[in-house]
């Protein structure tokens, strides 16, 4: 109980002050691509925070992945530092004996990545998205600020508009230049109003007029009206159907196992498999010198999660392009990593070596020779 106990508690303060450190990094990292996306006018202003948190929750599972791991390599690197590893070795417990706490501490955390890959994950991206879409389909009388020329949203139309009302909805001194179907037309008139007809929004100008001539030719035609109407947007939103594969259910794509979808679910099964992976690998790299720095193993275990991580993606592009299978890469990179991570921690736990095993060929043959002579 004591070992079970101590372990677990250390664990729980370094996977805690790790997990801290990692989500005001993110935030940080998320918050200066947000505002820069705000500022090119791809995100409203006034979302920004929300649209941070949804990207922040939508990289939870790798940041939660990450402190556990960091976690278990930074509390074993610090027991061999301390030599506590020698007195729980002397104990009787072995190298593989720490998997047992490792794990009982890690299952709750584990579940918890594979819930936030499988169903945050997709949920995230769909509110990311839809509220971008939401703001870039907004209407065109919507992105003009008065005194200011501004180009609409297909970029075939400049717009300038005097004043406006304080509803955002009609506006004063319109001035529209549009080059559309091979002709060119500038469009002027004292009022204009925004009307939505079904999911189309229209631009209903008063008392003006407007000039079109053909692309190339001399003529212009000039034509008064008193009312005159022109699409300015539309309110519907992308089709479920035209939705990117992480935007979509986990569900949805294993309904739909297209080369695309079936690339995005082994991303996502692939996370909670590398979460599993990881806890092995890191008991494995903990052991350092006890007179070395402890800075080597969280090294290479940084190293080892970014190597991991970036195999994941080239595996989801190699299997949307039909380079290999979803079976075939899901058994190949984490049964492989889960085969080399037992190697590796029974390397450690039973001492072998290539020096060792050299040695003993020479008196194993000589063993064999000596009934004969």
């Amino acid at each position: 109980m004591l070992f079970h106990s101590t372990i677990r508690k250390e664990l729980a303060r370094s996977f805690g002050a790790t997990l801290v450190v990692l989500i005001t990094i993110v935030m940080t990292m998320m918050l200066i691509r947000t505002l820069g996306l705000a500022s090119r006018g791809a995100v409203n202003p006034q979302e920004v925070m929300m649209v941070l948190g949804y990207t922040v929750l939508g990289h939870l599972p790798t940041i939660l992945t990450l402190s556990l791991f960091i976690a278990i390599v930074a509390t074993l690197s610090r027991m061999y530092g301390d030599s506590e590893m020698v007195i729980w070795f002397a104990s009787g417990r072995g190298l593989s004996g720490f998997l047992g706490p490792l794990f009982r501490f890690a299952w709750p955390i584990l579940l918890v990545i594979a819930a936030l890959v499988m169903v945050v994950w997709p949920w995230s991206n769909q509110q990311t998205r839809e509220m971008r879409d939401r703001y870039e389909k907004r209407g065109d009388l919507e992105r003009v600020a008065p005194g200011q020329f501004q180009e609409s949203a297909n970029g075939t139309r400049v717009f300038f508009l005097d004043k406006d009302s304080p509803d955002g909805k009609s506006g004063k001194n319109i001035f529209i230049a549009a080059t559309e179907r091979g002709k060119e037309a500038v469009t002027s008139a004292r009022s204009g109003r925004v009307d939505t007809i079904g999911n189309d929004r229209f631009l209903l100008l008063n008392t003006g007029q407007r000039l079109e001539h053909a692309t190339g030719q001399p003529d212009i035609k000039i034509s008064k009206f008193e009312e005159y109407g022109t699409r300015v947007g539309s309110d519907a939103l992308g089709a479920p159907e035209d939705a990117p594969a992480k935007t979509r259910a986990t569900y949805d794509l294993m309904m739909h196992p297209n080369r695309i979808n079936q690339g995005e679910l082994a991303w996502r099964i692939g996370m909670a498999l590398a979460a599993l992976n990881f806890v092995i690998i890191a008991v494995a790299v903990s052991s350092v010198n006890p007179r070395a720095g402890r800075s080597g193993s969280l090294v290479f275990a940084l190293f080892a999660f970014v190597v991991y991580y970036n195999l994941l993606n080239i595996g989801q592009s190699w299997i949307a392009a039909g380079k290999t299978s979803f079976g075939a890469f899901l058994f190949g990179l984490h049964g492989g990593v889960f085969l080399l991570g037992l190697l590796w921690l029974g390397k450690r736990h039973n001492n072998w070596s290539l020096s060792a095993l050299w040695r003993r060929r020479p008196a194993r043959l000589a063993r064999t020779e000596r009934p004969g002579t």
